[in-house]
């Protein structure tokens, strides 16, 4: 087929603004895994990026590259560019229902498009109906509140007192990654903890949820629309942050082997079976705690784990996705080749020169991007090895590879 793949961070959904390198590291990792594996199976791909990464030939394998210049170009170009291909994927952020909106201008052109349904997408970004939906399909998740940012103090720390313990997590009701995400161990910290959500998020509601101690995890789930299956648990590395400090996602590793694998994979598999509409890819976040999968967090879309499933799946994930979402059909074999360990590795602003040093390091999935109004910029690296062990060590290996292109050559006079 011939498919648009639109990346919403990278493709220009920011031209014009500041780009998080991070958040940018994430987006630019998600996209290029995914166009390799569409080329894998035989596909010709088309990308919108960003005319910042686009005049740096960044290592993205399409067949053919549209930069996006200026604000609010990029749904132009991609109703365009969509036109000319068979099928278009989306991977944009639920934030201000910018997923949602994209599929919707999808089907409003009469496009094939390999996402969830735009009304899936709206259940699943609002925390409220996922919640209520989880807690009435029995799957365990925290008790969670509904508070509202306009709501004085006192009414938000009594809302807290009647139906949640400390410590808690308060987060935006749709935020990406770990932004506005704080936790709160007593009624002292509040205060604090609406003003960051205040300061990252455009939402007047937010959701504080009571904190469950354990191993973060996501479940990479294929769907038909009704039939879900589970294909991969992945370790999150995830930091939660009290609110005078910042909450990020580091990255993780695929697979990741736990007792409660089993279970996990069975949870995820309920969680998007208890939502129609909801096909192609989506990832449940967990908390893996004693003998429960907690469910935090549903994503319609691509997640970063799959930068690292994508290299240890032994069959085409990209592929099964399009299978999953135009011909309801899942894989039958789910084996996986070794583990990937991926992480972002923080590095100063690079010249032109050193980018194209980091493009050549084969474990950086998302280089280093110079861009101007940062000073600092982000890279997504993966190490690859027969066990999680060897996975880290070439992760090592490789980031100290990356961060000596920005040390100084010693001189010998």
């Amino acid at each position: 087929m011939r498919l648009l793949v639109y990346e919403h961070v990278s493709g220009g959904g920011y031209a014009g603004q500041p780009i998080s390198p991070s958040v940018l590291s994430e987006g630019f990792g998600m996209l290029r895994s995914i166009v390799s594996d569409f080329k894998s199976a035989g596909d010709e791909v088309t990308v919108l990026l960003d005319a910042r990464l686009s005049k740096l030939n960044p290592p993205v394998v399409a067949d053919c590259t549209v930069p996006v210049f200026y604000p609010k170009e990029a749904e132009k170009l991609l109703v365009n560019a969509a036109k000319i291909n068979d099928a278009v994927y989306v991977i944009a952020p639920e934030t201000g229902q910018t997923l949602q909106s994209l599929v919707e201008l999808v089907v409003h052109i009469g496009k094939v498009g390999l996402n969830c349904d735009a009304s899936a997408v709206q259940r699943v970004a609002d925390k409220t109906v996922l919640y209520e939906t989880l807690k009435k399909n029995g799957i365990p998740t925290p008790n969670t509140a509904m508070v509202n940012v306009d709501w004085g103090l006192a009414e938000v720390k009594q809302t807290i007192r009647s139906k949640l313990s400390y410590p808690l997590v308060f987060k935006p009701m749709n935020g990406v990654s770990c932004s506005g995400l704080s936790l709160v161990k007593e009624d002292a910290q509040v205060e604090k903890a609406i003003a960051r959500i205040k300061a990252e998020s455009a939402e007047k509601h937010f959701i504080v949820q009571e904190f469950i101690e354990g191993e973060a995890a996501s479940v990479s789930v294929l769907c038909t629309g009704g039939k879900a299956l589970a294909i991969s648990l992945n370790k999150q590395n995830v930091k939660v942050a009290v609110p005078e400090a910042v909450s990020s996602y580091k990255g993780g590793a695929v697979p990741f082997d736990h007792p409660l694998k089993q279970e996990a994979l069975r949870v995820g598999e309920k969680v998007v079976e208890s939502f129609s509409g909801l096909r192609g890819y989506v990832g449940v976040d967990l908390v893996l705690v004693n003998d429960k999968s907690f469910v935090v967090d549903v994503n319609p879309r691509l997640t970063t784990s799959y930068v690292g499933l994508s290299r240890v799946a032994t069959f085409n994930v990209a592929e099964a996705l399009v299978d999953a979402v135009l011909k309801g059909k899942l894989p039958t074999k789910l084996e996986t080749r070794g583990f990937v360990y991926f992480s972002k590795v923080e590095t100063p602003k690079p010249t032109v020169s050193a980018f194209d040093k980091a493009v050549q390091i084969r474990e950086v999935v998302s280089p280093p991007f110079p861009l101007d109004n940062n000073d600092k910029a982000c890279s997504m690296v993966a190490g690859q090895g027969e066990s999680l062990d060897n996975a880290r060590l070439r992760f090592e290996e490789a980031k100290k590879r990356l961060l000596t292109i920005y040390q100084p050559r010693k001189i010998d006079w």
